[in-house]
């Protein structure tokens, strides 16, 4: 008799957890799988929403390695990561070390340099819309205090996707933070204690204790910023609308160009796969080196 009770409350558990599962199953059927399928069906077809999709095979993925702004698009999203990741992991990490440290204010500091990454990408932009403006921007009148005269940021497309990427890794860095936060503080004190007892020096510590044991931290952090770097829109969307002169258009705001504004569904959704094979390979890559630094 007992034995029945707890199989049945056993029961009754699972099934109350297979509610609980249910529910992100659906979503994820709903607003990730089948889209994807549809975009990979419209990927073969000439689809513009307002006629009926006719199939016409390979044509849009052809068509892709003849479009001229698609390579400068996929030109300028390779600058912009080459910029990002590496900055967006260097000022992560120093921060992360900085907040490592026991100090009373370093929780409230901790706050201040999340609170970026809970702010809208359209908030954002409108107050670096501001701080980059070149005749009364904040940081060109910092810049004319030291002596220097700050560049056209935005108006100018030698400095536009510098100026994106500064804004980015503002936005960003927070986040990243916090995981560099949790990786610092699993690794052991005693590896640093017998560090000092041998007389190792910052640099020394950290080139042969903190960077090993962070490996698979900036294995994740990377892999994030590859990711989001190949799919950046919001600060090249809401900044400079893709210009000046083509110099901040990117993938991802090329494929809206082409699905919204041309209505050409079909050929945005080919993009869009072009777009995954390629952040594919490169998350690949990445995980190639970050293993072979582990091992």
């Amino acid at each position: 008799m007992e034995l029945s009770k707890k199989k049945k409350g056993i029961n009754e558990q699972q099934n109350i957890a297979y509610l609980f599962i249910l529910f992100p199953v659906i979503l994820l059927v709903v607003f990730v799988i089948i889209p994807i399928i549809m975009a990979l069906y419209y990927s073969f077809t000439d689809y513009n929403i307002i006629e009926k999709a006719n199939w016409v095979g390979f044509s849009n993925f052809t068509r892709i390695f003849q479009d001229e702004f698609f390579f400068i698009s996929l030109r300028n999203t390779a600058v912009y990561t080459l910029l990002y990741v590496p900055l967006g992991l260097i000022v992560s990490l120093i921060a992360a070390m900085l907040l490592n440290r026991k100090v009373r204010t370093s929780s409230m500091f901790r706050v201040f340099f999340y609170f970026p990454v809970l702010c809208s990408s359209v908030a954002t932009a409108t107050i670096w819309y501001w701080l980059l403006n070149p005749q009364y921007g904040l940081l060109n009148q910092l810049l004319g205090l030291i002596g220097i005269n700050g560049p056209a940021w935005l108006y100018s497309s030698n400095w536009a996707m510098t100026a994106i990427v500064i804004m980015s890794v503002w936005m960003s860095f927070g986040g990243n933070m916090m995981i560099f936060l949790a990786g610092l503080q699993g690794i052991n004190p005693a590896l640093y204690e017998a560090a000092d007892i041998e007389g190792a020096n910052g640099w020394q510590k950290f080139k042969g204790i903190t960077w090993p044991q962070l490996s698979k931290t900036t294995f994740l952090v990377s892999t994030q910023l590859v990711i989001g770097a190949f799919q950046v829109f919001d600060q090249a969307y809401m900044l400079t609308k893709g210009g000046p002169g083509n110099s901040t258009i990117t993938l991802v705001y090329y494929i809206y160009n082409k699905g919204f504004g041309g209505l050409e569904m079909g050929y945005a959704s080919a993009l869009s796969f072009i777009l995954f094979m390629i952040i594919f390979v490169f998350s690949l890559i990445n995980m190639r080196i970050t293993n072979k630094e582990i091992n």
